[in-house]
């Protein structure tokens, strides 16, 4: 009688909800070999997971060869969809053979964008081949509880706050610039939020890291020289010279008014305001390097109440609420490059023409 022939791996067993499952260490290029199945094509009751969305695969591609010293994966989860043999090692009862028919067919769970992205780093590199990822796998007993399973793994997924996400990433230098700064100013230390991309009404703070990020960056557009420190010391100097004209910011510094009530009462002090600030401070730096720290005074003759609304909406309120949409932040910066003395761009003129035009 022929037998079947089988894929053959060593697998650590385990136990959750009282049903087996496996964990073994593949190589890159095992992921290659194995068929996966694929479902794209059915409709969405008859799947256990996601179509696959092509456009993510770029992306975790190229994060995998432009870091290859340092990227990480997390386990991909796949279920078998067929009988299968675990053969434990003498003297073991969790370590072993796993044999899997090699028809079988696999269903990633969890991990298909990045056995994707896999494949084509080893089309690019293919010496990646030799190295590892941890695969999980749950024995399948049908649609529904692959469904379930699909939905159990991402029930929890919740993504990190974009504000973490920048304080954690230690390759971006547009990330690591706004930390420098927020880290070296006894200004900004104490009122930007380091962890939350919004703010909750009772915070302390003014500003979240992620509006500080995107401040930073605009501020040193073009100028930027790739020393981190002395772009740090550029941007430090000039949001310091900034806080000197908005006295309120240094009053929730020292605790002697609340952030909210700041909040709830100026524009100046939410992340729209400090893009515009960091947009119109290039254009500053840029056109006036020698006197550029007299030439903010007149950031003081701006009515920066919410109450007022005819410079405010439209601009940075749309409705009463503050919108932080590109076109709004070229409005507000448009208003900070008036009282500047400084002529708009091309876009922020185009901008403003059409918000003139809307306000007839």
């Amino acid at each position: 009688m022929e037998t079947q022939p089988t894929l053959t791996f060593p697998v650590i067993r385990g136990l959750q909800a009282h049903r087996e499952y496996f964990v073994a260490m593949w190589s890159l290029r095992m992921l290659r070999q194995i068929s996966i199945f694929d479902e794209d094509e059915l409709p969405p009751e008859l799947r256990a997971q996601r179509t696959l969305n092509k456009a993510r695969i770029p992306e975790i591609c190229g994060y995998m060869l432009d870091n290859p010293d340092d990227y990480v994966f997390s386990a991909l989860t796949v279920s078998i969809d067929s009988d299968v043999a675990f053969a434990p090692l003498p003297g073991q009862e969790k370590l072993g053979l796993l044999r899997v028919p090699m028809d079988a067919r696999f269903i990633i769970n969890d991990g298909q964008h990045r056995r994707a992205a896999i494949m084509e780093a080893l089309d690019q590199r293919p010496e990646l081949g030799h190295e590892t990822i941890a695969v999980v796998f749950f024995l399948d007993i049908g649609l529904e509880r692959c469904q379930q399973m699909f939905a159990d793994l991402n029930r929890h997924a919740i993504r990190p706050s974009r504000s973490l996400g920048l304080l954690y990433d230690h390759r971006n230098d547009k990330a690591q610039l706004a930390k420098l700064v927020v880290m070296k100013s006894n200004v900004f230390r104490d009122i930007v939020d380091m962890e939350k991309s919004s703010l909750a009404k009772r915070s302390r703070k003014l500003f979240t890291l992620s509006a500080f990020h995107n401040a930073c960056a605009d501020l040193v557009e073009g100028m930027a020289t790739g020393n981190i420190n002395e772009d740090a010391s550029l941007a430090r100097n000039y949001w310091e010279e900034v806080a000197n004209h908005f006295p309120a910011w240094a009053q929730v510094r020292e605790n002697r008014l609340p952030a909210s009530e700041v909040r709830e009462g100026y524009i100046h002090s939410h992340g729209i305001a400090l893009q515009a600030l960091g947009k119109a401070g290039n254009s500053l730096l840029k056109l006036h390097p020698k006197d550029w720290q007299t030439r903010l005074t007149a950031l003081e003759q701006i009515d920066w109440s919410r109450n007022n609304a005819k410079t405010w909406e439209g601009r940075a309120l749309i409705g009463g609420k503050v919108s932080k949409v590109t076109t709004n932040v070229i409005l507000t910066t448009n208003v900070i490059k008036k009282a500047l003395a400084l002529s708009f761009d091309e876009d922020q003129q185009r901008v403003e023409n059409a918000h003139a035009r809307k306000s007839e």
